[in-house]
């Protein structure tokens, strides 16, 4: 079921300069405590989405995450997404940012994200330029998810592991932030109803956290 969104919302402007000097004011590096803390919960503003985080947190361990959200600063900007191995043990098949789990290892939820950018897709670091955080984002299998914003330098070549992901494309920010894409779908968790966030672009469902953090990042970029 589709609903319209609600509130007052525009229609996002997208020239890559604006997009770039919002997200250089509006986002840092410093790194929330519900990362991995259990009793923090990530709050959507969505109640049935709220109390399956409270759930799920109680339930599981919290698994710490980092994505990449590669924009890459062309005349009109694009971001750079991957579809996942239908192979994997979660979210097999989906539309995805690059991105997994924070090893030990890792420096930062930052150096994460670049580090599986890197594996996923062969996108070098040379290329890219971290602006700062998104918002923790929770899931239903238990990760919480820091997204790093970046600048990519156009010129760059992808070199797709197929063990994790099956392809690489890139999708016009412009359409991805506007807000007359972001569809509401509904769905049932344990009796609640909770919403998530979908923005069909030609044959490519991308919905579910992917669309949730887009929405996070319209709403922060352009709305806040």
């Amino acid at each position: 079921m589709n609903e319209p969104i609600r509130g007052k919302l525009e229609a996002a402007p997208v020239s890559s300069a604006e997009f770039f000097a919002r997200s250089q004011a509006r986002l840092n590096f410093d790194v929330p405590p519900g990362l991995v803390d259990p009793n923090i919960i990530p709050r959507t503003g969505d109640s049935g989405n709220d109390r399956m985080l409270e759930i799920v947190a109680q339930e599981q361990p919290v698994r710490p995450a980092a994505v990449l959200i590669p924009v890459i600063d062309h005349p009109e900007p694009t971001v750079l997404l991957t579809q996942r191995s239908p192979h994997l043990s979660s979210h097999a098949g989906q539309i995805s940012f690059p991105g997994g789990k924070i090893d030990a290892t890792d420096a930062s939820p930052m150096d994460a994200a670049l580090r599986e950018a890197m594996e996923e897709v062969g996108l070098e670091r040379e290329f890219i330029e971290p602006i700062g955080y998104l918002d923790l984002y929770g899931t239903a299998f238990g990760f919480r998810i820091l997204p790093t914003v970046a600048r990519v330098r156009p010129g760059f070549t992808l070199k797709i592991s197929e063990a994790e992901v099956v392809d690489a494309f890139e999708v016009p920010l412009a359409f991805l932030m506007n807000p007359e894409n972001h569809q509401i779908h509904n769905k049932e968790f344990r009796g609640m109803e909770r919403s998530y966030y979908a923005m069909p672009y030609a044959e490519r469902y991308i919905w579910g956290a992917t669309a949730g953090i887009l929405r996070v990042l319209y709403e922060r970029i352009y709305l806040s």
